[in-house]
């Protein structure tokens, strides 16, 4: 006599779910990487700037338009984060630079994606906080 086996595996309406939630996460990493990408552009330009020679006395306007260059270079778009999103943090003798801006990507018909950034460094001794 035979021993009957049991079969493993998974059911095609198991199979269909499982590509259900992995097509979603897939979708909502396609919506949100350009965003972060986007943001360690914003990360890298603000340390280019922290880099440069005599950045501890620049006014704010020269440092946007330092910031606005490295935009450039890094492929960060004004619309999402705007100039005046780019602040002078002075106190205590400290200058810090902030950078803080949202992002709202659309996601699937009336639901929306906010997405918050908030990154400050300290211009007096370059050290990064």
């Amino acid at each position: 006599m035979r021993a009957h086996k049991s079969q493993f595996g998974i059911t095609f309406l198991g199979f269909l779910m499982v590509i259900v939630v992995l097509s979603f996460f897939a979708y909502a990493a396609m919506k949100l990487v350009p965003v972060y990408s986007e943001y360690f552009g914003v990360v890298k330009s603000m340390k280019m700037v922290q880099s440069q020679p005599g950045i501890e006395n620049k006014s704010i306007d020269e440092i946007r338009q330092m910031m606005n260059v490295q935009f450039d270079l890094q492929y960060v778009n004004e619309k999402d984060v705007p100039m005046n999103s780019i602040q002078l943090i002075t106190g205590s003798g400290q200058r810090s630079l902030r950078v803080a801006y949202q992002v709202d990507v659309p996601f699937i018909y009336n639901v929306d994606l906010l997405v918050k950034f908030d990154k400050t460094v300290d211009l007096t001794h370059g050290a990064t906080y």
